[in-house]
């Protein structure tokens, strides 16, 4: 283990800038608290609506329509194209894929996009969290006369509104992932109860099967629905109480693993280094996001370079295609890391074999090592594979990714100093 009596303190810091780490920890536990009051709050008070949009979402995609989630700023972006991959790639055994895209503004109009795409059947589902977005609310008024579903998490003309708690744009997105992760895992129940649905006859169920450990209520009557949409939001509140314990875990057991990382970007930073982000699927998002945010000015933070390996799908083909998926991030790693860069790895697993590779070779280079990994921590923390390691303590994917979120917003307030 590494001694932290102070603050890491990147080269060209002036000596002002060194906190010790009481008061750096104290710090941290407000932020804690701050997350873990917003989050009871606010599911407390949503947990019966969340489980109505769920119906409502499974009654559009039973009918054929497909989710396409909405995105205008960088940590939107992020955010819709999270809300895809977890809707088309389940990691709930037994589940079915649900069709849903990313529909952004990096390729001409948001709204223009919407146009062609939206269909009256679909639920068109806005992921940004702040106020403003002259585009964002253009497209789901587009989305809403069209027939579609629509969900918006900032003031839209959207027929759901869920405005997350608070001033903090961190807070407030950590929220809405938790939100959408939610709906994706919860939406599956109405599929279990087909005469819950419009048009789907009812049936007779003998039990829940593989999937009774997450959803207890599959054995009751498919035709009661307040009770299972009772069921349904008390769900919601027991998920978003795990992930509130989850939250303040992951990062006050790794407050000294974010001390550590936070003083060594701030020294990549420092020499005019960068950072560089990777994950796979719902982990290569988190990475946009970190990437988004370093990137962006905002309350006193100066942008920064950061560069994300997830990014250009040319790249990534090409790689993958030519010398496999191992690859992926480490030759672009080989192409562009310097000595003093350093690497953001995301795993939910701690053991994905291209994540493994690019830290070994970030390693050989010379450049910093920060993992935020879920389980035990996987190969990733048992062999020391990264210089600073975040360890997630739980076995469920998108509650892993939803503390993994906190942790690495705190590791940017660290950062700011």
């Amino acid at each position: 283990m590494r001694a932290e009596p102070r603050f890491p303190v990147g080269v060209g810091s002036p000596p002002a800038t060194a906190l010790d780490a009481a008061t750096v920890r104290a710090r941290i536990g407000r932020l804690v608290e701050q997350r873990t009051a917003a989050n009871a709050s606010w599911f407390g008070a949503e947990a019966a609506r969340v489980a109505r949009l769920c119906h409502a979402m499974a009654e559009r995609f039973a009918r054929g329509g497909r989710l396409l989630a909405l995105g205008c700023s960088p940590a939107g972006r992020s955010d819709a194209r999270h809300v895809a991959v977890e809707f088309v790639h389940p990691v709930i055994v037994g589940k079915r894929a649900l069709p849903a895209l990313a529909v952004t503004a990096d390729h001409g109009s948001l709204p223009r996009r919407v146009e062609l795409l939206a269909e009256p059947n679909d639920v068109v589902w806005a992921c940004e969290t702040e106020p403003g977005g002259v585009e964002i609310q253009h497209g789901v008024a587009l989305a809403a006369a069209r027939g579609c579903l629509t969900v918006s998490l900032a003031p839209s003309p959207a027929e759901w509104r869920f405005d997350p708690a608070g001033p903090d744009p961190f807070v407030r997105q950590e929220l809405a992932e938790t939100l959408y992760h939610v709906v994706w895992e919860l939406v599956h129940v109405f599929f279990e109860h087909r005469g819950l649905l419009a048009g789907r006859e009812v049936r007779t169920r003998t039990g829940g099967g593989a999937a009774a450990f997450l959803y207890p209520f599959l054995d009751e009557s498919e035709s009661d629905l307040e009770a299972v949409l009772d069921d349904v939001a008390a769900s919601v509140r027991m998920k978003a109480d795990e992930v509130g314990a989850l939250r303040a875990r992951t990062v006050v057991d790794g407050a000294g693993a974010l001390i550590g990382a936070a003083g060594a970007l701030r020294a990549t930073f420092d020499r005019g280094g960068q950072v560089f982000a990777l994950g796979n699927g719902g982990s290569a998002t988190d990475a946009m996001d970190l990437v988004a945010d370093l990137r962006t000015e905002a309350a006193g933070r100066p942008a920064r370079r950061a560069l994300d390996l997830t990014e250009d799908a040319g790249i990534l083909t090409a790689l993958a295609n030519d010398l496999g998926t191992e690859a992926m991030f480490a030759r672009q790693i080989i192409a562009w890391g310097r000595a003093g860069d350093a690497v953001v790895a995301f795993s939910t697993s701690g053991g994905s074999a291209n994540v493994l590779a690019a830290l070994a070779e970030a390693r050989r280079r010379g450049m910093h090592t920060i993992a935020f990994v879920g389980y035990d921590g996987g190969r990733i923390a048992a062999e020391h594979l990264a210089d600073h390691v975040v360890v997630t303590p739980s076995e469920h994917v998108p509650r892993i990714q939803e503390a993994q979120a906190a942790a690495y917003h705190v590791l940017i307030e660290l950062l700011a100093g």
